[in-house]
């Protein structure tokens, strides 16, 4: 099979880790479908209609994700995941930074309804899938709530503040993305104590 060359079009541009390791977790194959709003985030079509992405405007908008994130609170930043994939990296992102957690069902009213026992009042939420995690993204937005999404490039974006495009359905992707993450709020934050590797991240098959 051959080799597939993503190439870095600024040569001056150093990526947060290398080349290879997002070729490798292929964060970058996405999907045979396209949402137009996403097509700023493509590299290339292949014969087959798989959408590429392409791998520095990833690790752009990681950096750049990182850098936000590291200015909350990080107990008021709520990552959602419903895709069972994310739960685990999500998980362990939410461990290590200090943040949130609801994976699997979100519950109606999570965030619009005080009455209910896990009404939370995020300031930020992260979803790894805006249409799997709808009800999550529906509610931030109808109570100003910055959206954060990881989207593939069949998602819809009209709903997300901010996006980080990759492969939000690959389970190595899935942990690669949130270890890169924490990995680099961590950075961000001045805190040397990261010792993970990408394997902690990883859902076990």
């Amino acid at each position: 099979m051959e080799q597939e060359i993503i190439p870095v079009s600024d040569i001056e541009y150093e990526p947060l880790i290398p080349i290879d390791e997002y070729l490798s977790a292929g964060i970058h194959i996405g999907t045979q479908q396209k949402n137009h709003k996403m097509m700023k985030f493509v590299y290339r079509v292949r014969a087959d209609g798989l959408y590429v992405l392409d791998i520095q405007k990833t690790d752009e908008r990681a950096r750049l994700a990182a850098k936000l994130l590291s200015k909350y609170n990080p107990s008021r930043i709520l990552v959602v995941s419903a895709r069972q994939y994310g739960h685990y990296p999500a998980t362990q992102f939410t461990r290590i930074i200090g943040a949130k957690i609801i994976t699997g069902r979100f519950i109606p009213g999570t965030l619009t309804n005080p009455k209910l026992d896990r009404y939370i009042e995020p300031d930020i939420v992260l979803v790894t899938d805006p249409h799997g995690d709808a009800q999550a993204v529906s509610e931030a937005i109808n109570i100003g709530i910055p959206v954060m999404a990881l989207c593939d490039t069949n998602n819809s974006t009209s709903n997300v503040d901010f996006i980080i495009p990759t492969n939000n359905k690959g389970r190595k992707a899935l942990a690669l993305i949130y270890w890169l993450l924490a990995k680099t709020i961590k950075a961000e934050k001045g805190d040397t104590t990261f010792n993970y590797e990408l394997s902690d991240f990883e859902t076990e098959l």
